[in-house]
């Protein structure tokens, strides 16, 4: 099988101002790989004229566009008419779903979603004592409920998950410790080490570290902008590692 390049970023933040530079950054990402992965904070603000601003930079590029939102996207809750804009420019947009990208012959199975914090093994919040808690713990432990069943579905060769918060603490190093139940749970871990996958993107950590794994052994890559300090970057699948 042959060697499957994906390109991966998230917190693009983008607004009016910035309007067609991000663009001009993409100028031959078909060159350079088969996909886009776009990990959630497409927006600042989370309105529908930087979600019009978003959908812009990235319709009708050469390689499809996989997102997900992140927690700036929600920030003026108008989350779902963002999707609907995205999705009406061509891009693909998960929210705690799936979808199967074919690409020359290799089908690229894409799962995740916002995703939410919570903590990790032995330091994390639990699903315990005041309401506001509890619902906190549920819901992403519902998320990752639902990102489980979407890998379990999906009939392709590679899998990914796609998401803006960490699995992993690893790809945190650099973020204050304080901070790290509002950056990641490891119950999204879980998920994806119950189906098997074979990359884990995500964003949101912009003090972060790129490369981290998964208890089970899934690569984690932090594409935060400010992280991997490129337009994007690209990875491998059946390979040696990244491209």
């Amino acid at each position: 099988m042959r060697d499957l390049r994906i390109a991966a970023v998230a917190d693009i933040h983008l607004g009016e101002d910035v309007r067609g530079h991000y663009r001009k950054k993409l100028e031959g990402i078909e060159q350079r790989a088969e996909v886009l992965l776009v990990g959630g904070d497409l927006t600042r603000h989370g309105t529908v004229q930087e979600g019009r601003v978003v959908a812009e930079e990235l319709r009708d590029l050469p390689i499809p566009v996989v997102a997900v939102l992140g927690n700036h996207d929600y920030h003026s809750d108008a989350n779902k008419e963002i999707i609907e804009v995205l999705r009406d420019a061509g891009i693909t947009v998960l929210d705690d779903d799936s979808t199967v990208v074919p690409l020359d012959g290799l089908r690229l199975g894409v799962a995740g979603g916002k995703g939410f914090g919570g903590g990790f093994a032995g330091k994390c919040a639990s699903e315990f004592g005041e309401p506001e808690t509890k619902a906190f713990v549920r819901h992403t432990r519902e998320i990752a409920e639902r990102w489980r069943l979407a890998l379990k579905g999906l009939e392709a060769d590679h899998k990914v998950v796609l998401s803006h918060y960490s699995p992993v603490k690893d790809t945190l190093t650099g973020e204050p410790p304080e901070i790290y139940p509002f950056l990641g749970s490891y119950l999204l871990a879980e998920a994806a080490d119950a189906e098997g996958a074979d990359l884990f993107v995500h964003g949101h950590a912009h003090a972060g570290t790129e490369k981290g794994m998964t208890p089970g052994g899934i690569r984690v890559r932090n594409v935060a902008l400010p992280v991997i300090e490129h337009a994007y970057v690209v990875y491998c699948l059946n390979g040696d590692g990244d491209c």
